[in-house]
């Protein structure tokens, strides 16, 4: 009983230690307001050339998609989408029906027909690899 009252004090002071801290101790404000900061008042930079700063350049495989087709790199629901949630490979198999008689005497010439290899379409998870699929 006293080892379960022990324990109940220890965590108490515990929690009361944990919130006894001030944010302003732990996350100092800084001199400089975000807006400030986002006008280049810091370090002398105008708005443009933080704007710059900030932008990440196109990898090799954006930039060549770029040229290739100048609509993908604009956004839209479809591609937010099919970039989050990829759709995972379906295989179809290739089933070929040999030349046979329906209802006894009605020949039905061979034909090939295609079945996926899933009945639903997957998705990837946001995240999951899918490259070595």
């Amino acid at each position: 009983m006293r080892k379960i009252t022990y324990s109940i004090v220890l965590c108490l002071t515990g929690l009361l230690a944990g919130c006894s801290t001030s944010k302003d101790t732990l996350l100092p404000a800084g001199e400089q307001t975000v807006l400030a900061m986002w006008q280049g008042n810091k370090a002398g930079h105008t708005a443009v050339q933080a704007r710059t700063a900030l932008r990440r350049m196109l990898t090799d495989t954006e930039r060549r998609r770029s040229l290739e087709e100048p609509y993908y790199y604009s956004r839209s629901a479809a591609q937010e989408i099919s970039q989050q949630f990829p759709r995972l490979p379906n295989p179809d198999m290739v089933m070929y029906i040999f030349p046979h008689l329906a209802a006894g005497n009605m020949p039905i010439p061979g034909y090939s027909t295609v079945f996926p290899f899933y009945q639903q379409i997957q998705y990837a998870l946001p995240g999951e690899r899918t490259e070595g699929l």
